[in-house]
């Protein structure tokens, strides 16, 4: 439950009726003086500790920028705003994880490399594409965003207000449709809106199956959420773009990935998430990104 202000009216409210027994609905005579006193005495120093526990409660809660902006009317357009802003900021970042460039779109007339499937074949950095062998397609970029959205998602659902959480997540997806229309006309020529707008559907109906197969992947367990890796960033191939047998280590390596970033998401406030999710000053690791303990739990398990 959130907090609420002292000056709200929740507490006004209670004030009130600790002290509402005190108001001169009758005449107080030197009969019942003493004992009126004595219990004003003992409610008011209860009042005042309890306002005084109350108060500090607040003050030493570590609470948010985000969440000091929001809790006091959710759904309202100030968060809408707010919301908007800081989305496009986690959005960006997830994004960036698996970006990828199609060199041959400001070359005239090159062509562009195509995968066995027929996709756009771009050029990648990073160890989605460096570690995992994936390739540097608009699938594989999407597929990878969607991921890092999803335990955004995840970090987001404790937001106080179911409201919030819709909001959030509503704006999320909205960037992502933004950028990958943007994606399709700018590096894979696809210039037809009624094409691009089918795309998108789809890629809309892909996200809501990433949400349930990692959502039961995150309560059935490791073996469940590795085959929704597997389905979702291979395809469910039994071989990579190289045409060899896929490494099953790899598959388990993003599951270490995605339970210990979860975990880190969860230590850290709404406000703070777009200062921690990526390289930070002084050369910090972010919370997105290669860490060495993922790769050497799951070597540590084999």
């Amino acid at each position: 439950m959130a907090s609420k202000s002292l000056g709200s009216p929740y507490v006004r409210g209670l004030c009130k009726a600790q002290f509402s027994w005190l108001q001169p609905t009758h005449m107080i005579t030197s009969r019942n003086y003493t004992t009126l006193m004595s219990h004003s005495k003992r409610s008011s120093d209860n009042a005042n500790r309890w306002c005084h526990s109350h108060r500090s409660l607040l003050q030493s809660r570590r609470a948010s920028r985000l969440a000091k902006a929001i809790l006091p009317r959710p759904g309202t357009t100030a968060e809408t705003y707010v919301a908007y802003g800081l989305t496009q900021k986690l959005f960006e970042a997830c994004s960036r994880q698996a970006d990828y460039r199609i060199p041959q779109v400001s070359q005239k007339g090159a062509q562009t490399p195509k995968t066995e499937e027929g996709e756009d074949l771009g050029v990648g950095e990073g160890w989605w594409y460096e570690e995992l062998s994936l390739a540097p397609t608009f699938s594989t970029w999407s597929q990878v965003t969607f991921l890092h959205m999803y335990l955004l998602t995840v970090r987001l659902r404790a937001l106080p207000s179911h409201d919030s959480v819709q909001t959030y997540s509503r704006h999320l997806i909205d960037h992502f449709s933004h950028n990958a229309e943007q994606r399709m006309d700018v590096l894979h020529g696809i210039t037809s809106r009624a094409i691009r707008n089918k795309f998108l559907k789809d890629l809309f109906i892909q996200w809501r199956g990433v949400l349930a197969a990692y959502d039961e992947g995150l309560v059935k367990g490791d073996a469940v959420l590795g085959a929704a890796v597997w389905r979702n960033l291979w395809k469910a191939n039994y071989t990579g773009p190289d045409g060899k047998d896929i490494d099953w280590t790899k598959i388990a390596w993003v599951v270490a990935y995605m339970r210990r970033v979860l975990s880190e998401l969860s230590r850290v406030s709404e406000g703070d998430l777009i200062l921690t999710l990526e390289r930070r000053s002084g050369g910090k690791p972010g919370i997105f990104g290669y860490s060495e303990l993922d790769k050497k739990l799951v070597d540590a398990k084999r």
